[in-house]
């Protein structure tokens, strides 16, 4: 997860395991007690594994969305004058005039609460993220603080000063520091950090951090790898196995899916739909299990990919489809370290590949290809024909299990998986559409389409109700579910089975 958070915000791998080892240090000079260190041991890893939440708003408003917040940490050398000049020109930077004078003319009006209920959105998420993984309340109430600031003008706005949480203030100075080290000399990363004193940062931190980088930055290389922050976490050594670690690749799932609206269930519809057809193939348990966890985990690499590519509504250039083929390779990368995952990594990686060679990243063959690939590259086929694409409306059906009969005819797709996928997906069938949280029908129809990344009008053009009639479900359903963002919602919709299902049954 902390890869996934890299690569959204345009960093290499491994900048949230230097942050964490930077903010363990500074903590040990701040005499951290061991609570304390060990919720900024989670918290420098998690912090920002949501900042991909609302991606799709956030290219909409200033275009490459990876981009915008890699440049980011650059605005922290800036003027007032120079974070505007940055503002407008990423506002002007895509799309064509009438939308970006649209943009420029809203963003003074709606600009800031926006940006704001971007970062609400990430920490209010992360907390429920620690709290669901059972990290305890420390660290829940650290990741809630990520975003305040020193004079309290941070978000949510609700803290500041030392009622800030100690580990937020470590993770929350040490993330630029490391980054600056990187990028600049450490002349600069003074000037900078030490322009936010008092306002953005713990100035008492801010002085130990400047007083002791060198011990601070020592030997990062080392002592940052992944053994070495695995070694640095306080025991006994957190582990999960079994039905724990099922959640955990769902909410991996999840992570990877609320990249855009067009994917939302989308995991976790491929990842049910192959351990059926892996069932139906004739596969052990145990394989189906791991072609369940590989359907988990198979998309997580999306996260590495701009939305401008992905919620593109027209054909992809060559640099474009080049950056989307990226992303079975990231998602390897991301798994490579963790053993106990190696089978389910090799599949997930696979699942573009095609019998011919025609596939990706690797361009592999039909005899590289295990029954394991050829079952998640058929079921991922199938599964992202029936649902919409920002080029394309969701296939029906019949429409789906044609055309992958056609990919099989081409030479793409293996016939034995095909068969075996659409004969799991003949018992495929709506969602439950009633009860979670009291939903009516019709408001489970607009949390659906509200996932989908449909706005008010959107929804009432395709409901054939009015605007005024669409704003009251949307009121309703984040009333009944207790959220208050489309991303928040989108998770509800994805963990109770209302976008992107797939539920065996009989054929019929």
């Amino acid at each position: 997860m902390s890869y996934g958070a890299d690569l959204s915000l345009g960093q290499p791998l491994e900048h949230c395991l230097r942050r964490t080892v930077i903010a363990l240090r500074l903590g040990d000079l701040a005499g951290a007690d061991a609570s304390e260190r060990e919720a900024t041991y989670y918290v420098g890893l998690l912090l920002n594994v949501y900042c991909h939440a609302d991606a799709a708003e956030q290219a909409a408003w200033f275009g490459d969305d990876i981009e915008m917040k890699a440049e980011g940490f650059r605005m922290l050398a800036m003027s007032g004058p120079q974070v505007a000049a940055f503002i407008l020109r990423r506002l002007w930077s895509h799309g064509p005039p009438t939308g970006r004078a649209r943009r420029l003319a809203a963003f003074p009006v709606v600009g800031k609460s926006t940006m704001e209920s971007w970062f609400a959105t990430h920490v209010d998420l992360g907390s429920q993220l620690a709290e669901s993984l059972g990290l305890g309340a420390a660290v829940a109430a650290a990741a809630a603080d990520g975003y305040e600031q020193w004079d309290g003008k941070g978000v949510p706005g609700r803290r500041s000063g030392e009622e800030i949480s100690l580990a937020a203030r470590l993770v929350q100075l040490a993330g630029p520091a490391e980054v600056l080290a990187r990028q600049h000399d450490l002349d600069s990363l003074r000037a900078v950090i030490g322009r936010h004193a008092g306002t953005l940062y713990d100035p008492h931190l801010t002085s130990a951090l400047l007083d002791n980088l060198g011990v601070l930055l020592a030997d990062l290389d080392d002592t940052a790898s992944w053994e070495g922050v695995l070694a640095a976490e306080r025991p006994p050594a957190r582990t999960v196995s079994g039905a724990e670690l099922d959640e955990v690749l769902q909410v991996m799932a999840d992570l990877a899916d609320l990249k855009s609206p067009y994917f939302a269930g989308h995991s976790r519809g491929v990842a049910g739909l192959a351990a059926e057809a892996g069932r139906r193939a004739g596969l052990a348990n145990a394989e189906c299990l791991r072609l369940r966890h590989a359907g988990l985990v198979h998309d997580i690499g999306r996260v590495g990919v701009a939305n401008t590519v992905w919620d593109k509504p027209g054909p992809l250039t060559a640099l474009e489809r080049e950056r989307a083929h990226l992303h079975p390779f990231l998602t390897d990368r991301m798994l490579a370290r963790i053993p106990s995952l190696e089978g389910c990594r090799t599949i997930a990686a696979r699942h573009h590949e095609r019998l011919d060679g025609s596939g990706y990243p690797a361009g592999l063959t039909a005899s590289a290809l295990t029954p394991a690939d050829r079952l998640l590259a058929a079921a991922d086929g199938y599964h992202a024909m029936t649902e919409p694409r920002p080029h394309r409306p969701a296939r029906t059906p019949a429409e789906a299990a044609e055309a992958l009969r056609g990919e099989v005819r081409a030479g793409r797709l293996d016939q034995v998986a095909a068969n075996a996928v659409l004969e799991a997906a003949g018992h495929r069938r709506l969602a439950r559409r009633t009860g979670p949280c009291g939903l009516t029908d019709r408001e489970v129809e607009v949390l659906s389409l509200l996932a989908r990344g449909l706005v008010n009008k959107e929804i009432a053009r395709r409901l054939d109700l009015s605007p005024k009639t669409v704003s009251r479900h949307v009121e309703n359903v984040y009333a009944k579910i207790g959220v208050g963002t489309r991303a928040a919602a989108t998770l509800f919709a994805t963990r109770h089975g209302l976008v992107g299902s797939y539920e065996p049954g009989e054929p019929g």
